[in-house]
């Protein structure tokens, strides 16, 4: 089974994706963590990271094909990436799109990254406008666009452990044999 987990940052995926590997006996990969051990390797944070990406589209290209052979290659796993759902594609058994309003996530942040909730907030808008506009430019992908994802939570809504008994239930109770409703991921140039 291929799990993805997917949304801004702040909003739950990690303790989310972590949960679902716990619940189903999967391996875990986070996106995030491979982005930030490469911004560490140059000593960078990871919104300067994030920035120089701006400059140079192999960094983005580089993590997101590891991402994509990891989801091509591999089975009974959660990926958890920004871009999960999407750079899976058609291989994920199941997607899943978390949110939450800003200044949720901005304090969330702050408390993990040890900043500001208002520093917090800024970096995070100024990142997602970034990233939206690469994933357009890179791949044809609208970030908003929530269509191909199974379940869409509000995490703010609900605490950790209820977001994943929601997800538990749902994957649980999941029948390939009887889905007519997975849409396909179309339009996309994996062109890394």
């Amino acid at each position: 089974m291929l799990l993805t987990v997917s949304g801004p940052p702040g909003s739950g995926k990690s303790t989310t994706a972590e949960g679902l590997a716990n619940a189903f006996d999967l391996d875990h990969v986070s996106g995030g963590d491979i982005f930030r051990e490469l911004a560490a390797e140059r000593d960078l944070t990871p919104l300067e990271f994030n920035k120089l990406a701006e400059e140079d589209e192999e960094i983005d290209r580089d993590l997101d094909r590891r991402l994509r052979e990891i989801a091509t290659q591999e089975d009974d796993l959660v990926l958890e990436s920004r871009l999960a759902g999407w750079l899976a594609g058609d291989y994920a058994d199941f997607r899943i799109w978390l949110n939450a309003p800003l200044d949720v996530r901005a304090a969330r942040i702050s408390d993990r990254e040890d900043k500001s909730v208002k520093q917090a907030a800024t970096e995070t808008r100024a990142r997602a406008g970034s990233e939206a506009q690469r994933y357009e430019e890179y791949y044809g992908i609208d970030i908003n666009d929530l269509t191909i994802y199974d379940l869409s939570i509000n995490t703010a809504r609900w605490n950790p452990d209820d977001v994943l008994a929601m997800l538990t239930t749902a994957i649980e109770n999941y029948e390939v044999e009887s889905d007519e409703g997975k849409y396909p991921t179309e339009g996309i140039s994996y062109d890394f």
